[in-house]
């Protein structure tokens, strides 16, 4: 099977669904939805969904498997009407956006959360940054880590219940 037609595995759907519960409970909802074509992705927001207001989900081809420099443009593109972004997309492009997103000077501090995301980036992920500007002025080490969230912190993962 073609990877960008691989759909999510079981614990794949189990880690979206407690992703879903964990946004809800921080009041995480997007404005906008940036989501690959990929098969998978395209679950993970289904799993996502419903949201308490409906954002504008744009799929895009040019997502699946984007380096960060193309991830970081598509983010640059976006309206500044628009306060929050889902960006649903892929590894290793979307590791390497957030590393760069918080910048290397940022790795020296005694965060875990940038410690953890340092080590990296497993598949089901949620990065929150804050954005001090316009999207279009977006840039390495224009946002602030918020929290980073894998599926084995989140309650409902198998890796995290087995332990």
């Amino acid at each position: 099977m073609p990877d960008h037609e691989r759909p999510l595995n079981p614990r794949g759907r189990r880690a979206a669904l407690a992703l879903r519960e964990a946004m809800e409970g921080l009041g995480l909802a997007p404005d906008l939805v940036l989501v690959s074509t990929s098969v998978r992705t395209l679950q993970t927001l289904e799993a996502l969904e419903p949201w308490a207001d409906t954002p504008l989900v744009e799929r895009m081809a040019s997502l699946y498997d984007a380096p960060s420099p193309l991830l970081l443009e598509t983010l640059r593109g976006v309206k500044e009407t628009v306060r929050s972004v889902l960006l649903l997309a892929h590894n290793p492009g979307i590791h390497e956006l957030a590393m760069s997103l918080v910048g290397a000077h940022a790795m020296t501090f005694a965060n875990p959360d940038l410690r953890r995301l340092a080590e990296g980036y497993p598949s089901g992920t949620l990065t929150e940054y804050t954005v001090p500007g316009p999207w279009h002025g977006l840039d390495s080490g224009g946002a602030r880590l918020v929290r980073y969230l894998c599926p084995r912190d989140l309650p409902g993962d198998s890796a995290r219940d087995a332990r």
